[in-house]
């Protein structure tokens, strides 16, 4: 008798999590996230624009936490740094999900704590946002701020309603 409970408690728990699975929980939010697919058509996008208009740069896109998910250097990148540079301010815009020049304005307004922030408040990033919500940013490292974000901007802009 004792075995025979055992095995039907046993199955009873097998069935468990499929009728957990068929109702959503009301407290379990969705969430968007930036595939790698999608981050490539906006590192093509903006590769293409910086071509055409003779602006080779280097790109980041990363994540909502800030994370990499993909980095590139054009043939002819003019800043060595640019890499860490695009990184930086891709970082700094997604984690304020804002475009990186908003803080770099409030420094340049008197702001002067937000350096404390460690991040990079420079031109050049803005946020990726996908079903309302920001998913990533990208950030690029061309020749001017005017540049850098003029890409990023139509870098994001293809992906974006």
């Amino acid at each position: 008798m004792f075995v025979k409970s055992l095995i039907l408690a046993a199955v009873g728990l097998c069935t468990l999590p499929a009728a957990f699975a068929a109702e959503p929980s009301p407290g379990i939010a969705h969430k968007a996230i930036l595939s790698l697919a999608t981050a490539q058509q906006v590192a093509a996008h903006a590769r293409k624009l910086a071509a055409d208009k003779g602006w080779p740069c280097a790109l980041a896109i990363v994540d909502d936490g800030g994370w990499p998910i993909l980095t590139l250097r054009m043939d002819g990148a003019p800043v060595v740094a640019g890499i860490e540079l695009a990184q930086g301010k891709a970082r700094t815009s997604a984690l304020f999900k804002r475009p990186s020049a908003d803080l770099e304005n409030a420094i340049n307004g008197g702001r002067q704590a937000a350096i404390t922030a460690g991040l990079l408040m420079m031109k050049g990033a803005q946020p990726i946002i996908l079903e309302g919500q920001v998913v990533g940013a990208i950030g690029i490292s061309a020749d001017t701020p005017a540049h850098d974000d003029e890409i990023a901007l139509a870098a994001v802009s293809a992906v974006q309603p």
